[in-house]
């Protein structure tokens, strides 16, 4: 048994044990363990001695804690951590080693709509994270996990804790975040990415997902870098046969310049609901056309009942302003009041209405103050892809 594992099952005694070692990166070991409180297997993700001295425990604590805070169906939640023995540690659900990276290495090439479907999950799970403000750095296959067959994001917060401290750079020469997936603002060593650096590394991912190679290869990471900054885009359907749509969300993502890219997740989730997979092999879903939407009447949260009628007026705003835009088929305002005040289940109103997406939310007025919260949510998963 290594000296790790030693020094972890004796910092854990009583809470979990520490079985063997699951895997290997440049700047962390994951260990399989038991937690022996709820009786249930866990990894155990522990930097590298050297990485967390550089690190510091505060820094890299603080950080997992608003990590921790993030709370959506397609991002791996985080159980604990801590310090012991000298060692950072995180514990997270064991997911068997079901990754993104093992999937491709299995078939290569993705089927596109599993593909399409795996992108837009991790694009919902981005774009929650960016509105707690935390930007994830090392988008990339391996950090994809796959439970029930959905994509779950893990490591969120942990490049930020490095970043902050050490540099782009650490002190013993190891590279923050993964060459092959850098978005060219991060290869620069800018310290305030935003979002936008996470849509390219998820641009990376599609591509290779799509073509069965990352868009920039090379011997070593500094030609992979130069690459980046030096040589265009290659076409997708050089390599693939796909969709013109397909072709066009890869090159937005991977815009060199940050502002020529999607500026949200949820930005890229709705393009790549438009993408046609009528011939595609993967499942397809029933739920109506792509650009498809029904706003469901706002529910007053106002202590006045009268606000009720306040609350039918701006749905009906809503269902008009959305019915102008060019290319988005919206239910008209009958249809969709049909459904005022039922419980509802989303998958039966989409097929009903004929809709892929559903608009709904509430409206609370207290004195000249209004509050309105608006979702917008998938009808083929019950996901939300954006709220505000």
């Amino acid at each position: 048994m290594s000296d790790l594992v030693e020094r972890l099952n004796t910092g854990l005694t009583g809470r979990y044990r520490v079985d063997g070692e699951l895997g290997q990166g440049g700047m962390a070991i994951v260990y399989q363990a038991k937690d022996l409180r709820h009786e249930r297997d866990v990894a155990i993700k522990v930097l590298r001695p050297e990485i967390g001295t550089e690190v510091g425990a505060e820094r890299f604590l603080q950080e997992i804690r608003i990590a921790a805070r993030l709370i959506h169906p397609h991002i791996l939640p985080l159980y604990a951590s801590g310090e012991v023995e000298g060692l950072l540690y995180y514990v997270m659900p064991n997911m068997k080693g079901s990754s993104l990276r093992e999937r491709m290495d299995r078939e290569g090439q993705i089927p596109l709509a599993d593909a399409i479907r795996i992108t837009s999950e991790v694009a919902g799970a981005l774009d929650y994270a960016h509105r707690q403000n935390v930007v994830h750095r090392d988008i990339k296959p391996e950090n994809i996990l796959f439970h029930d067959g959905s994509a779950l994001v893990a490591d969120f917060g942990i490049g930020k804790a490095l970043t902050v401290k050490t540099g782009p750079v650490t002190q013993t020469g190891m590279a923050l975040g993964t060459p092959t997936y850098m978005s060219p603002e991060q290869a620069s060593g800018e310290r305030d990415l935003d979002g936008r650096s996470d849509i390219y590394s998820l641009g990376c991912v599609f591509f290779e997902m799509l073509c069965g190679e990352p868009p920039f290869t090379g011997p070593t990471s500094q030609a992979i870098i130069a690459k980046r900054f030096l040589s265009p885009v290659p076409p997708v359907r050089a390599m693939r046969e796909v969709p013109d749509f397909v072709e066009t969300i890869v090159n937005r993502a991977l815009a060199r310049s940050a502002v020529d890219r999607y500026a949200t997740g949820a930005e890229m989730a709705v393009a790549l609901k438009g993408v046609p997979l009528a011939t595609t092999s993967g499942p397809q879903s029933t739920a109506g056309a792509p650009r498809s939407v029904a706003v469901l009447p706002l529910t007053n949260m106002s202590a006045d009942p009268e606000n009720e009628y306040f609350s039918d007026g701006i749905t009906e705003e809503i269902i008009n302003a959305l019915a102008k835009l060019p290319g988005v088929q919206v239910a008209s305002r009958t249809s969709s009041f049909a459904f005022k005040g039922k419980e509802v289940d989303i998958r039966q109103v989409g097929e009903k209405l004929g809709v892929a997406t559903l608009l709904e939310g509430s409206v609370r007025k207290i004195g000249n103050r209004i509050r309105l919260t608006t979702q917008l949510v998938d009808v083929s998963n019950g996901y939300q892809i954006w709220s505000e």
